[in-house]
């Protein structure tokens, strides 16, 4: 691999190739501000990346610093190979990517007008007008002010003003917002882990008796809520599934270990140091990498790990065992 310290072009674009890129690129006079960057493979750049447009033709490739793009960030659907970014990653139009051979984790936020994602993981949130998940991560939420299409997802939380769910939704978080009504594709499954032991199907264990995914339905159970101001009113929908949590209180939430794994997951490079849940069968730590992490939650969304279902039902005499 060739170390690149600093760029001497004149030429309207960038071409990386088993490059290691010490500096950032970065535009230095006015006529840089509208030069690509191409990114052939094999590439890990140390710094920041301003460009044009930035392309992913193949990987691997490693961004350490932010990426911002005037125009696009695009990712070659026959990219293979793993492709990170360190840090933030924005767009004054779109961030594309749906390569189905490769791993793309995004280790922060994603901020662009236009946003279309396959078979990515994100451990920050999505900001943009349209957002496109496929196939995908999200450790935060996907917050759309116009459209959110979902498919065989999980995400975080969303909030968006139209939404349309096919194949398998799973949300993280207890609730998630729209302004439209949502629209479900027939055969649509919506599951919400807040109360599934992730802590154990992480480490191969089994899950608390009581733990579970639970089912949601979209179409029955939203609530309108009329968010007023002095200009208009606006009505939200929300789906949640905090009435039927209350069945938590049957439950030891904190040996769960979701909120760590989730926190783990969103602060990705900002640890100081790499943690575990423990020893497995083999006297080797369990450790909380993002790569470990994402391949963790890959496997719930392919079918390898399976998440047994709770109706989020409760006897008020069981809950008042609790407090006896």
């Amino acid at each position: 691999m060739e170390e690149l310290k600093e760029f001497r072009l004149n030429d309207n674009r960038i071409l990386l190739n088993n490059n290691r890129v010490k500096s950032s690129i970065l535009p230095k006079v006015t006529s840089e501000i509208h030069r690509d960057v191409i990114v052939q493979g094999n590439t890990i750049v140390e710094g920041a990346i301003f460009a044009q447009n930035l392309q992913v033709q193949n990987g691997p490739l490693e961004v350490q610093g932010a990426v911002f793009t005037n125009l696009e960030l695009f990712i070659n659907t026959e990219a293979q190979g793993d492709i990170t970014f360190r840090k933030a990653v924005g767009s004054a139009d779109s961030v594309v990517s749906y390569s189905p051979n490769s791993r793309v984790i995004f280790q922060s936020d994603i901020n662009a007008k236009k946003i279309k994602l396959r078979n990515a993981f994100v451990a920050g949130n999505l900001f943009a007008d349209t957002i496109e998940l496929e196939d995908c991560i999200v450790i935060g939420g996907a917050f759309a002010t116009d459209n959110l299409d979902v498919t065989n997802c999980i995400l975080g939380t969303f909030n968006s003003s139209s939404l349309r769910v096919a194949k398998t939704l799973y949300l993280l978080l207890p609730s998630a917002f729209s302004v439209e009504p949502s629209v479900i594709i027939p055969g649509t499954e919506i599951f919400n882990l807040a109360l599934a032991d992730l802590g154990a199907l992480y480490k191969g264990e089994a899950e608390t008796e009581t733990s579970g995914k639970i089912p949601m339905d979209f179409k029955n159970e939203e609530m309108k809520s009329v968010l007023a101001s002095e200009d208009d009113n606006r009505v939200v929908r929300s789906y949640s599934v905090v009435g039927k949590v209350l069945a938590a209180d049957l439950l030891d939430t904190d040996k769960l270990n979701n909120h760590f794994l989730i926190t783990a997951a969103g602060l990705g490079n900002q640890l100081l140091k790499t943690y575990d849940l423990g020893m497995d069968s083999n006297n080797n730590p369990i450790v909380l990498t993002i790569e470990k992490i994402a391949d963790f939650f890959f496997n719930i969304i392919n079918g390898k790990i399976s998440v047994k279902t709770i109706e989020g039902n409760f006897s008020i005499s069981d809950l008042v065992k609790n407090f006896v």
